[in-house]
């Protein structure tokens, strides 16, 4: 097995920490902002996905701090498009999941063949994200 480069790890995953905190701003934002008919599912769907991204945070966060590295108190840029209809809330969250999937093939990328066990939360995490993607997409299917 080759040698983690915890430095680089570290970074990674306070990056995705980050990430993933502005994931909770952004969804119970969006939460709030739908309206219409189909309001109660999709604020559910996003309140959950709120509340996933939390743990996703935490879970990187006792990783990061288990290698010996210091948490940031920081959240990624949320850009505010101002565009609250359902399609644009969906497409969004869309286009917030397939970036947090790249965070995570990035951490894989770093990890894969150093450590099983972050090689292992990577993948877990690139299902997830997938699986939400994937639904995301079929959510949208109506309005293309």
């Amino acid at each position: 097995m080759k040698e983690l480069n915890i430095e680089k790890t570290c970074k990674i995953l306070d990056n995705i920490m980050k990430y993933e905190l502005a994931g909770v701003v952004r969804y119970t934002h969006s939460a709030m902002m739908v309206s219409g008919p189909y309001r109660i599912p999709i604020v559910e769907f996003l309140q959950a996905q709120a509340n996933e991204s939390l743990l996703h945070a935490q879970e990187a966060g006792e990783l990061l701090s288990g290698l010996e590295g210091h948490p940031s108190q920081k959240i990624a840029d949320i850009e505010e498009t101002h565009q609250h209809s359902i399609k644009d809330i969906l497409q969004e969250s869309l286009d917030h999941e397939l970036h947090a999937l790249s965070l995570y093939n990035e951490l894989l990328k770093e990890v894969e063949n150093k450590s099983v066990f972050l090689e292992e939360f990577a993948r877990t995490k690139i299902g997830e994200e997938e699986q939400h993607s994937l639904e995301l997409k079929k959510m949208l299917k109506d309005y293309s």
